[in-house]
């Protein structure tokens, strides 16, 4: 088959920000993100850049989920069917709308546009041709997690848990349990707690959690984080769950 020319345009340098690269992946975490029906969500990553892909493997592998990459459109479209693709627009061998819109003939899968193109027209072109959401590089895992949590509800109504410990958040429902006790938390505490749970054991900067829990333009008194923060871990009872890294931020440690 003759593959459609990759479309003119400027090389793909962007980089993913710090949460996924470096130092944020020393170790393993125990931490996972499963549907509540126990299968863990499978992806496809289309990337052909493969310093950025390797990143997004290990990242989202970290997460529970089953990552598979491949480098060109037509190695995507000859594969199987996995719950969630990952497709860049900047492809070697295909212009990636293209790949994107075969994709959605073939497949159910949710497809989330990774690109860096931003404008309006690459992103109308994208959705028009069967893309389900459109994130521009660079970007953090837990903002992609967050949007590949929203297309998996529309696929897979189940909705999706995180377990760490004995800790479960229900993404879904947003309900939250230790050991099988079920806490209730107030909607801010929840939108902090399912910002770390996102990715547990990641470092998650006190401004990611700010623009995650109230606003992306949140110019408000830092301290009020704090004061949720508090209230949040004396609510889970669990000393060391929720930990403060010093200079950086706060993420879920190992109980």
């Amino acid at each position: 088959m003759a593959w459609p020319e990759r479309r003119p345009g400027r090389a793909d340098t962007s980089f993913l920000p710090v949460p996924l690269l470096g130092t944020a992946y020393r170790g393993a975490m125990r931490g996972t993100a499963l549907p509540s029906d126990g299968s863990s969500p499978s992806v496809l990553v289309v990337e052909d850049d493969v310093g950025i892909a390797t990143q997004l493997v290990r990242g989202l592998t970290r997460g529970g989920y089953r990552v598979d990459h491949v480098l060109t459109g037509g190695e995507a479209l000859a594969w199987g069917e996995p719950d969630v693709v990952l497709l860049d627009l900047e492809l070697p061998d295909s212009d990636g709308v293209w790949v994107c819109r075969q994709l959605r003939e073939k497949s159910a899968a949710a497809i989330i546009v990774v690109t860096a193109h931003g404008e309006e027209t690459d992103r109308v072109a994208a959705l028009d041709a069967g893309a389900d959401d459109y994130l521009v590089k660079p970007f953090g895992l837990a903002e992609l997690q967050a949007r590949m949590r929203a297309v998996l509800r529309r696929i897979r109504p189940g909705g999706e848990v995180t377990r760490h410990g004995p800790l479960t958040v229900d993404m879904r429902t947003r309900k939250v349990s230790v050991s099988g006790q079920e806490i209730a938390l107030t909607p801010k505490e929840f939108d902090i707690l399912e910002c770390l749970a996102a990715d547990p054991g990641r470092v998650v900067s006190r401004q990611e959690i700010l623009e995650s829990a109230w606003d992306a333009h949140w110019y408000g008194p830092g301290k009020v984080l704090d004061v949720h923060v508090a209230s949040l871990r004396k609510k889970l009872g669990l000393p060391g769950l929720v930990e403060t890294v010093y200079g950086r931020g706060f993420r879920l440690g190992d109980v």
